[in-house]
């Protein structure tokens, strides 16, 4: 999100600033613009946002919430840093969850919600041929949201999300195969077993995604210097 939008209020009236600042944040953590364990300053969030500390320190605590961020006492806020154990714990609630919210998505899902399927991608395809990963990583994500929507599911769809924003966190830490990120035909063979209403068969491909993705992962401890936080997201 470009930070030019969060400093003229007047663009977006009805938006409150905080939401804009959690939004921003939340997408410059999922596309690994900011990395696990980088330091998000108020003062200079606030600077590059153009919006006060309160609004800051609000945008914090939302992503707090999220999982997203970490606020450590008398030292601030940090990107989380899921742990191992954290990386097993949620990819193996995703292959328990995402495979049933699969087969209800095949029983559900109408012609406009295939073609928003297949739109995610063509978006995710494009990102991986101009190289950003990050962005393909975020559409990636979404493209599984948009699943755990179709299947209308409001609370297990929302816990779903929230593994899915820790994944992101995961995979910045972890990655170690940047093919598995989407692999060639993963999604396509998803997305018509949906169209085609054939629950066993998304169910399936699903648990199988989600496996390859979670092999993908390097589990052991990894140090990477990271960039300043105004290098990141301007």
């Amino acid at each position: 999100m470009d930070p030019a939008i969060i400093k003229t209020p007047s663009a977006r009236p009805a938006q409150p600033l905080a939401e804009d600042v959690t939004r921003a944040l939340t997408l410059a953590i999922h596309e690994h613009r900011i990395k696990p364990g980088m330091k998000l300053g108020e003062d200079e969030l606030a600077d590059i946002y153009g919006v006060s500390r309160t609004v800051v320190r609000s945008a914090l605590h939302a992503l707090a919430h999220l999982q997203l961020v970490d606020i450590q006492r008398n030292r601030g806020a940090f990107v989380a840093q899921p742990t191992l154990r954290d990386a097993r714990e949620v990819f193996e609630a995703r292959e328990l969850l995402e495979p049933r919210i699969a087969r209800m998505a095949a029983a559900k899902a109408t012609a406009e919600d295939i073609a928003l399927l297949q739109q995610h991608i063509h978006d995710e395809h494009a990102a991986l041929a101009e190289a950003d990963h990050g962005r393909a990583l975020h559409l990636s994500g979404q493209f599984h949201i948009e699943i755990a929507r179709i299947a209308d599911q409001q609370t297990i769809a929302a816990f779903v999300e929230s593994l899915i924003s820790r994944s992101s966190l995961i995979i910045a830490l972890y990655w170690r195969r940047e093919s598995a990120l989407c692999e060639k035909h993963a999604h396509h063979e998803l997305v018509q077993a949906i169209a085609d209403g054939n629950g066993d068969k998304a169910a399936d491909l699903m648990r199988s995604h989600l496996v390859d993705l979670h092999s993908a992962l390097d589990l052991r401890e990894q140090d990477e210097a990271p960039r300043s936080l105004k290098d990141a997201l301007l």
